[in-house]
């Protein structure tokens, strides 16, 4: 069992087992209240206690586990796109911080999201036409495509794939959680060989 900690997140999935949001520990409590959760498992699980019963002298506890499939709250129903939204922050996630270009591995401030083709040429901001690229790199590429400039891509941009999108947007991530959503992660993802941000 692990302790309450307020900076973990429970991995919520539909009942068939598809990846849908991170919550909270207190918002999940609230589904197992609600009788909602369909399932649950992982390895990592967190206790609360409640008060006392007067009758029985037993003070009442929850275990929440650290994912839990839900039903009955509108989740499947809801409308979603199976392709993440696009983001500076999950772009260079994909990407490791490595430019495109280069090959150098840069801090964030130092980083700009590229249009392989650009935009004055009709390219759009789309996962497969944008790369992570050092300010130098874009600066020397300019409004040129990569075989103009001469800077031939070291990695090929792709669409990351639902699992692939939840592990992008929390790099807090718990071991059984990681195991969970890495299953699910195509063979071509960058992310395969790598420990993610898992949590211990």
């Amino acid at each position: 069992m692990l302790h309450l900690d307020t900076q973990v997140s429970v991995l919520v999935l539909d009942s068939g087992g598809l990846p849908r949001r991170w919550i909270d520990v207190e918002t999940a409590v609230a589904y197992y209240y609600k009788h909602q959760v369909t399932w649950d498992l992982g390895e990592n699980a967190f206790t609360l206690r409640g008060g006392v019963n007067r009758a029985s002298g037993r003070r009442s506890t929850l275990t929440v586990r650290s994912i839990i499939a839900v039903h009955g709250d509108g989740v499947s129903a809801r409308g979603y796109q199976k392709v993440p939204a696009l983001s500076r922050e999950m772009l260079f996630a994909r990407d490791r911080q490595i430019c495109a270009y280069c090959g150098v591995r840069g801090r964030i401030g130092d980083l700009t999201a590229e249009h392989v083709m650009p935009q004055s040429r009709g390219g759009r901001n789309t996962w497969t036409n944008l790369v992570t690229a050092c300010k130098p790199c874009n600066m020397r590429k300019g409004n040129r495509t990569p075989e103009q400039a001469k800077m031939p891509l070291l990695y090929v941009p792709y669409t990351p794939n639902l699992h692939e999108g939840f592990i992008l947007r929390n790099r807090r991530i718990l071991a059984d959680q990681m195991e969970f959503l890495m299953a699910g992660v195509p063979a071509h993802s960058r992310l395969h060989g790598e420990a993610a941000g898992v949590a211990a």
